[in-house]
Formats: C-alpha cells, structure tokens, sequence
C-alpha cells in the first residue's frame, strides 16, 4: 500500500460554510491560519462489532497524544470525501482491500475551548475491517477493538479528540432519530 502525502506540506482544499471550495492552502499553513478545510471520520468495526478505538502520536499535527473512537484524517485537495475516506481508514489500519465506508452524514466542526480556531467541514462513515490490522505507528500509539459498552466506561477516563468525540454525540444522535 502507497503512502500518501502526510506533511504539513499536503495540500488541502479550503472551503466556506456550505462546504464550496475557495482556494487551496498547505496543511501546515491551513492549520495555524485556522482556516476551514474537510475531514472524514470513519467508525471501524471488527467483525464482533466492536469499534476500534486509538492514541494518537504526539507528533501528531493536530491534537496529539490523545484518543479517538474514529480513524480518518484531512480530505487532500481535489480529493473526494469517499476516496479520502477508504484511503485514510486503510492507512490507519494498515490494511488493504476494505470495504468501502458508508457514508452516514455531514457536519460542521467548529472547535471551542483548547480545540477553538480549528473547523472543518466533516463526513461520518462506518466500515467494518475484518482483516488484521496493523496500524501505522507515525499515527497510532495504542489500539483495541473495544465494545461500545467499554468504550462508554472510557469516555469520562480519558482524554479525547474533541472532534472525534463531538462526531461520537452527533453519531449517537443520529443512530436515535433513524
């Protein structure tokens, strides 16, 4: 499996807040300038349902060392959310030949508190892996599949990506409406 970019020179797609593409920025500079830029979070689950759930490195870009129930990552420029999606949760899990992800739904991210000045407009899919993982350790420091009981348990325990954790609520919600 290529690589791809993972810079801060990776050149992302800035966009407004429906979502139309104004211009184009490196990651690095799209980052500390705080402009609005796309993500996709994808929900993976094994084959028993469990969510796989990681630390990040502390040399993460943004929020690092701290966990997520979602692998995924920036939408490059020119890039589709569905590709970035499969791309991001196979590089993730370092894994090949994933299902597609299913797109769930849409939202915009606007961080508050020690997350404010990061937004980006944000895409929510669920995949389940039934293969090996391997995650890449530039990105992850931890993993497990836990179940969502277990999960639970850690939410209050732990510190989370704000983001990955705003998408979790907007994802329980969802899963309430349908």
């Amino acid at each position: 499996m290529e690589d791809a970019p993972r810079s801060a020179d990776e050149l992302l797609d800035i966009v407004d807040e429906q979502d139309r593409v104004v211009g184009r920025m490196a990651r690095g500079e799209a980052t500390a300038r705080g402009l609005r830029h796309r993500c996709v979070f994808i929900l993976a689950r094994d084959a028993e349902g469990r969510v796989f759930v990681h630390r990040r490195t502390a040399q993460k870009l943004v929020f690092p060392s701290l966990y997520d129930m979602f692998v995924g990552g920036v939408v490059g420029a020119g890039e589709e959310y569905d590709d970035a999606a499969l791309r991001e949760a196979e590089e993730e899990l370092g894994v090949s030949g994933l299902p597609r992800p299913t797109p769930l739904f849409s939202f915009l991210y606007e961080g508050t508190g020690a997350a404010a000045g990061h937004t980006w407009w944000s895409r929510v899919y669920e995949v389940r892996c039934d293969l090996p993982v391997e995650p890449q350790v530039e990105e992850v420091a931890w993993h497990d599949f836990l179940t969502e009981e277990e999960l639970a348990r850690l939410l209050p325990e732990r510190e989370w990506v704000p983001d990955g954790l705003e998408a979790w609520h907007r994802l329980r919600d969802w899963r309430r409406r349908r």
